[in-house]
């Protein structure tokens, strides 16, 4: 069996259709999927490595060859995918799993299509091309260290797909990854209230993402503290020493695996001082175990 491309940019309409295709069910399913991988560590910088290369390897050397072009891409998604997400962060969607998928998948939809561009104003004989032989090797005709490679391969072959398999198929055990975190009201990682006046509203966005590999009831505690800062003589540096403490409220929430839970949470502080709001996450009611903590310090005057 051959496979072969250039005068149609094939390899273009797959990657892009790959995207949005995982896209679609990433956002149907809220969760993240091994099908994934590829679309955040190889697509989009192949795409764009397509954009700038668009010909193949001229004698000239002014293109690059497949090794090149297929490191590149690796190096290239690695770099892209998290500036997309710090520019996410800097607008109202924030860092949240639904706009990072749609950014990625538009980045590399745009891009792709730019590439289709750039390569098909080239003429056929200069565009990309691709040539694979699918077949049994020809064992007889192989020398030692042709056949050696072969095994070697097909080895690593075996390898890695029984690798991907049981993590695809075996249930997580052990540790888990739950996600706890908390927002400014703008949904971004930033922006949170640090000075207030005494009787001012401040909102936060508390989320909580579940890898438990099963439901879970979580619940969340949220505590206003009382600090001061010390000076610690022995140590010469300062530190934060709790005053006093009181809880404000309490949420419950039974979360599937991969379920994510968000909630605007509001708040105002009657007494002038240096305050942290601490959000305390419990699992399966053992509240006598703080299962993760997040805070934010707050001056009020």
């Amino acid at each position: 069996m051959r496979l072969h491309f250039q005068e149609t940019p094939w390899d273009l309409y797959l990657a892009m259709g790959y995207a949005v295709v995982v896209a679609a069910v990433l956002l149907v399913l809220s969760i993240g999927n091994p099908l994934a991988i590829l679309v955040v560590l190889f697509v989009p910088g192949y795409v764009l490595v397509a954009a700038l290369f668009p010909g193949s390897n001229a004698p000239e050397k002014t293109e690059i060859d497949w090794i090149e072009r297929i490191a590149l891409s690796f190096g290239l998604s690695i770099v892209v995918v998290p500036l997309l997400g710090l520019l996410l962060n800097f607008t109202p969607l924030g860092i949240r799993f639904a706009p990072i998928v749609t950014t990625v998948t538009l980045f590399t939809v745009g891009v792709g299509y730019a590439a289709i561009l750039r390569r098909t104003q080239l003429p056929p004989d200069r565009r990309l091309s691709l040539t694979v032989n699918l077949g049994p090797p020809e064992w007889e005709d192989s020398d030692t260290v042709e056949k050696g490679l072969t095994v070697a391969l097909a080895a690593c072959v075996a390898i890695a797909g029984g690798t991907l398999a049981y993590v695809v198929l075996t249930p997580p055990s052990g540790k888990t990854l739950t996600e706890f975190y908390v927002l400014g009201p703008g949904g971004k990682a930033s922006d949170y209230p640090s000075n207030l006046s005494v009787n001012e509203t401040g909102s936060v966005i508390v989320g909580i993402a579940s890898h438990e590999a099963t439901s879970v009831m979580f619940s969340v505690r949220i505590d206003l503290v009382g600090v001061r800062i010390v000076y610690n003589a022995s140590s010469g540096v300062d530190e934060t020493v709790e005053v006093n403490r009181t809880s404000w409220t309490t949420f419950n929430i039974t979360l599937a695996n991969g379920q994510n839970w968000t909630r605007p949470y509001a708040f105002r502080i009657r007494d002038a001082g240096l305050w942290k709001v601490e959000f305390l996450l419990f699992k399966d009611s053992a509240i006598s175990s703080t299962y993760q903590i997040v805070h934010i310090l707050i001056r009020v005057t």
